[in-house]
């Protein structure tokens, strides 16, 4: 309940479900999926849109690639979809792993296989850094030196990551992409780790900046469940299966703008 009390006076959306076409799980598998009776959802919002990130419109409601195939997902299994929204994924994480929600589209890395039931793959993405106005770092190589402010957000992939590679460079945690942009544009970090498709966007809001060219880390984003719910697993794993080879995510990429962003091949797994 605690991890739900931080999570849910940011934002509580109930949407209604659908009927579908699909095969609805049964009884002992929609327990495990909504054990409540609607899919609690957990999504991750920040000031521009990206493949993972969602926005939210002026009345609060989310709108992005995650909502949309959460939403496909609560259709197909038959229930009402509510979604919960978080400035970071590591907050996400920890609402997952504690049942507090049941199931997000999380980034996956080594940390998060041990909290985590993780399904198929839907999507590929990269780490970079963007360095602020007036920086002369030129390649990632550059960032890792002594003096350099590395910032990346709480409890994510990338920061443990970048905190893996980075030997000289100082790295700090920001609590939401905004933080993290207001730190570079005020000169209180150098250098900002994300995502290539997340970046361009965002770049435009710290003026002068630059996003450094190669990656640091791949990154694989997958849905994922609480641990231990087996018949739920199989179930969102048939369906992103699905989604994939029926168009759903190709559909939902191409709507948010990302029209030149690969899909994941069939039967990928994290």
């Amino acid at each position: 309940m605690k991890l739900l009390k931080l999570i849910s006076p940011l934002l509580l959306t109930i949407l209604p479900g659908c009927a579908s076409l699909g095969d609805r799980p049964d009884p002992a598998t929609l327990n495990e999926l909504a054990p409540t009776g609607k899919l609690r959802f957990g999504l991750v919002f920040a000031p521009e849109q990206s493949v993972f990130f969602v926005v939210k419109g002026a009345d609060g409601t989310p709108r992005g690639v995650s909502v949309d195939l959460a939403n496909e997902l609560a259709q197909h299994a038959g229930v009402p979809v509510e979604f919960v929204l978080a400035p970071n994924s590591g907050i996400v994480t920890d609402a997952v792993a504690s049942g507090s929600i049941d199931a997000a589209f999380m980034p996956v890395d080594d940390e998060r296989r041990k909290l985590l039931g993780i399904g198929p793959i839907y999507l590929f993405d990269e780490n970079t850094y963007l360095v602020r106005a007036g920086s002369d770092i030129k390649s990632i190589a550059e960032v890792d030196r002594p003096g350099v402010r590395v910032i990346g957000i709480a409890g994510t992939t990338t920061i443990r990551s970048a905190g893996r590679t980075l030997k000289n460079a100082k790295i700090s945690p920001a609590a939401s992409v905004d933080a993290a942009l207001e730190m570079l544009r005020s000169g209180q970090a150098d250098a900002f780790a994300l995502t290539h498709q997340t970046l361009p966007a965002l770049a435009v809001r710290v003026p002068g900046s630059r996003i450094l060219e190669g990656a640091f880390q791949r990154i694989n984003i997958a849905v994922v469940l609480p641990k231990d719910r087996p018949n739920a697993l199989a179930y969102v794993t048939g369906w992103m299966e699905g989604a994939k080879a029926s168009g759903a995510v190709r559909r939902a990429l191409d709507k948010a703008g990302f029209k030149d962003i690969p899909v994941a091949p069939p039967t990928t797994t994290p």
